[in-house]
C-alpha cells in the first residue's frame, strides 16, 4: 500500500500491517518460548510504551552508545558526506529520526541531498518522524517505508547514489548467523555507488557495560519487562511481569550482553491467542537481548564475508563507539 500523505514529495509504502506483524509475534514467540533456554527477539521490546523507554533510557548517565554515536555525527558528519557522495539518505530502524537530521544537514550543505528513506516496521512511528521531515526539509522527496528489515530489504526504493544508515549499534541484537545473513542481504541490494553507514558499540570494561544496561534508576528493568506487558495486551498472556527479574549479564566469550528475565519462583504462563501454556521453573531466565559489542578487525572480516569493503571508520576519542563507511567489494 502506498499513500502519499497530502503531499507531493512525501511518499509511505507499507509492506507491514497489524495482522502481520501480530502473526510473526506470534510464531516468534511459540518458537521461543518452546527453546530451551527460552527467548524472545530484541525487536519486540519496540513497541510504543517499549520505544519510549528506551527513549529515556538514551538520557542516562550509565547509557553512553547514544552520546557517543551523536559526537561522532557531529564531528564527522561533513566528512561523511563528501567520501559518501550520497544524494539519497536510507535509514534502517529510522525511529524518530533524531540524529538522522545530522547526516541530512551535513549531505543538504554540500547540496547533494535529494531523497530521504526512513525505514521502520511501525507505521504509526514511521508517519509521524516522515511528516516532520518532510516539513523541515522543504524540497527534499520523502519516501518512506514500513518493513521488517529482516525481511523487506528488497523493498528498498533504488536509483541515486544511496547512503544506507543503520546507526544506534541494532546489528548487535543480531546473533554472529544473523548478521551474516542481514549483512549479505543489504549487501546484495546494494548498487555500485552505494555505501553503508554502520553504528557500532565497542568492546568495553565489563562494569560500564553492565551499568549501562541495569540502570540506578530501573529503566531499563522497566523497559525489560514491558515485554511482558506487551505479551499480555497482544497475545492474552496472563505473565506477572513483576515476579521476573531484570538481568544483565556479561559473555566475555561472545563479547555481547545480555537482557534476561529470571522467574522468581515456579510460574505457569498461559498465552491465550496461541493456545499455549508455558512454564518457568523458579530461577528459570528468559533472554531477551543480546547486544553484541565490537572490534574494528571483527567487524571488518564480518563485512568482508558479505561482500562489503570497510574505507572508513571513525571512533570518539574514548574508543567507546564507532561509526564506519563500506562500500560494495
Amino acid at each position: 500500500m502506498t499513500t502519499t500523505a497530502g503531499r507531493m514529495d512525501l511518499r509511505i509504502d507499507v509492506h507491514v500491517g497489524e495482522s502481520d506483524e501480530r502473526a510473526v509475534l506470534g510464531a516468534d514467540v511459540r518458537a521461543g518460548l518452546g527453546a530451551s533456554p527460552k527467548w524472545l527477539s530484541p525487536k519486540w521490546l519496540y513497541d510504543d510504551v517499549g520505544c519510549a523507554l528506551f527513549e529515556r533510557i538514551t538520557t542516562l548517565a550509565e547509557y553512553y552508545p547514544t552520546r557517543r554515536e551523536r559526537a561522532i555525527l557531529v564531528a564527522h558528519g561533513a566528512e561523511i558526506a563528501r567520501r559518501s557522495r550520497a544524494d539519497t539518505l536510507v535509514e534502517l530502524g529510522s525511529g524518530s529520526s533524531d540524529k538522522t537530521r545530522l547526516l541530512l544537514d551535513a549531505l543538504t550543505a554540500t547540496g547533494q541531498l535529494r531523497r530521504f528513506v526512513p525505514f521502520e516496521i511501525s507505521v504509526p512511528t514511521l508517519a509521524t518522524s516522515a511528516t516532520a521531515i518532510s516539513a523541515a526539509y522543504p524540497g527534499v522527496e520523502v519516501h518512506a517505508v514500513a518493513g521488517d528489515f529482516e525481511r523487506h530489504l528488497d523493498r528498498l526504493p533504488t536509483g541515486g547514489r544511496r547512503l544506507v544508515a543503520f546507526l544506534g549499534s541494532t546489528i548487535g541484537n543480531l546473533a554472529p548467523a544473523q548478521r551474516a545473513r542481514f549483512l549479505g542481504r543489504l549487501a546484495a541490494v546494494l548498487a555500485p555507488g552505494d555505501a553503508l553507514l554502520l553504528g557500532t558499540d565497542l568492546v568495553k570494561d565489563p562494569d560500564r557495560l553492565r551499568d549501562a544496561y541495569d540502570d540506578a534508576e530501573g529503566v531499563t528493568a522497566a523497559f525489560n519487562r514491558n515485554l511482558l506487558h506487551r505479551l499480555n495486551r497482544e497475545l492474552g498472556a496472563n505473565f506477572d511481569p513483576e515476579r521476573f527479574t531484570h538481568v544483565a549479564t556479561w559473555d566475555p566469550e561472545q563479547e555481547w550482553m545480555e537482557m534476561r528475565l529470571r522467574a522468581e519462583g515456579a510460574q505457569s504462563v498461559r498465552l491465550r491467542t496461541l493456545d499455549l501454556a508455558v512454564g518457568f521453573d523458579d530461577g528459570e531466565e528468559l533472554r531477551t537481548e543480546i547486544s553484541a559489542k565490537f572490534r574494528r578487525s571483527g567487524l571488518a572480516s564480518e563485512l568482508g564475508a558479505a561482500g562489503l569493503e570497510m574505507t572508513g571508520w571513525w571512533s570518539d576519542p574514548a574508543a567507546d563507539f564507532a561509526v564506519s563507511l563500506s562500500v560494495p567489494a
